[in-house]
């Protein structure tokens, strides 16, 4: 009868974790910059909205040296045109000086959002997928390869998002990654104001599984989700005030750019008193734009920007801003069921990145912006594609849908090919090549 009761050694062995797949991770990373850096010298002139971040850029460039500059572009944060202005001072005035900043927060927003959703969800098909749909999605790519501010913002949340999950998924180093945390935060609202929705997630989440455990001690207890050790006390300081500290730090060289040795609007008025203008200045009344579009259309993929059409560099080159066709689609059903199987199961990822999304395109449903692009769901789409990797990992444990599982990465990567002439400002046959491309009347 003993020998009945005696354990297996299934019984005594240790629990299975996956593995970290942090080595494809890197690999994934190192090809995409090769692919994004390839050719970033063109076009050789500034296109699109590089023609409002250079000039406020090299103000910041000419201040870096010794000299005067103009308070340009007062309307968004320093951070984003700070570090442009640092890829000049590196490389010169030049295409790569100007975008080699961009190229590099694009790569480090890949890495940083594999390793999020890897700590988030620990599955390790859902991390490299969601890599192979990020780098194959467009709207990363061409961000990569242009000197505006989105992808500052893109990245610093990204680490954000990375470090906040690694901090609930490794509490003994729940300290320095929540500090990390807050770092991230305020670099990404210094980068753009977009961001703001998203930076004050990490904190809300925190505070509410605090609350939800009910505990007498709500603001000292160190026990229990979603980092045991830290108090609420703790949090509050890394996820609340350091990005404030961080934010208010990236305008300190504002205070010192002067115009004809006036002082600068933001030494005149204070940081507090300049967020006045900047606010103002985000709702003034703009005239209506030939691109400008709204959050349904992004949604649905339906209106495209040309952000470079015409003859430059000895061709006819191209720069168009839509979404990946397939997966812009199919990963709307992929919230659905990340929403409906995260409620059912308890998967907190799944849930996560519908929260991420909503959020995130929730701000554009009521900001007081009259004129809206397609590039304001450049964030958004980092979930949507989060949500469509976590799905496809589900499809791949089925053995009826497990091929539709592995057929999604693929097929992304596939219509990627099919577009990369006009998303990488490639040689075109001639002024009409852009026919092909245009399946719907909306990317025209």
């Amino acid at each position: 009868m003993a020998a009945a009761h005696a354990p297996s050694p299934l019984d005594t062995a240790p629990p299975v974790h996956p593995r970290d797949p942090l080595a494809w991770c890197l690999l994934l990373t190192g090809l995409y910059a090769l692919l994004a850096g390839w050719r970033l010298g063109i076009p050789s002139q500034p296109f699109f909205d590089e023609v409002h971040y250079l000039p406020a850029a090299r103000s910041l460039l000419a201040l870096m040296q010794g000299g005067h500059g103009e308070y340009l572009n007062r309307e968004h944060p320093l951070l984003g045109k700070e570090l442009i202005a640092a890829g000049m001072m590196l490389l010169g005035d030049n295409p790569l000086g100007w975008r080699i900043m961009s190229w590099a927060a694009g790569t480090l927003a890949l890495f940083a959002s594999m390793r999020a959703l890897w700590h988030a969800s620990m599955d390790r098909f859902a991390t490299l997928a969601f890599g192979v749909l990020l780098a194959s999605g467009f709207h990363l790519f061409i961000q990569s390869r242009i000197a505006m501010l989105d992808i500052f913002m893109a990245a610093f949340l990204a680490v954000a998002a990375w470090q906040f999950s690694a901090a609930v998924r490794e509490p003994e180093k729940g300290h320095w990654r929540l500090a990390l945390t807050g770092i991230a935060l305020g670099c990404a609202m210094g980068a753009k104001w977009n961001a703001i929705p998203l930076a004050m997630l990490p904190g809300l989440a925190f505070f509410a599984a605090r609350l939800g455990a009910g505990r007498r001690r709500l603001f000292l207890s160190r026990r229990g989700a979603p980092v045991p050790g830290i108090t609420l006390v703790e949090a509050f300081v890394w996820l609340g005030i350091v990005p404030l500290a961080a934010y208010a730090l990236t305008f300190v060289p504002g205070y010192w750019l002067a115009e004809y040795l006036r002082p600068s609007p933001l030494a005149e008025q204070g940081l507090i008193g300049f967020h006045g203008e900047i606010l103002s200045l985000q709702q003034q009344v703009l005239t209506p734009h030939q691109y400008q579009s709204t959050w349904p259309q992004w949604m649905l993929n339906t209106r495209a920007i040309w952000y470079l059409y015409e003859m430059t560099d000895g061709a006819q080159r191209g720069v168009l801003l839509i979404g990946n066709p397939l997966t812009m689609l199919i990963g709307l059903p992929a919230l659905l069921w990340c929403l409906a199987s995260g409620l059912w199961r308890s998967q907190w990822a799944k849930l996560a990145v519908v929260i991420g999304y909503s959020a995130s395109l929730g701000l554009w449903l009521i900001a007081p912006k009259p004129v809206q692009f397609y590039y304001h769901y450049f964030v958004p789409h980092f979930f949507l594609l989060a949500a469509l990797a976590l799905t496809a990992s589900d499809l791949r444990r089925n053995a009826d849908t497990k091929g539709i599982g592995w057929a999604i990465p693929i097929a992304s990567v596939a219509v990627f090919a099919v577009f990369y002439r006009i998303l990488s400002a490639a040689p075109l046959l001639g002024a009409a090549s852009y026919v092909k491309w245009m399946w719907l009347d909306g990317w025209r």
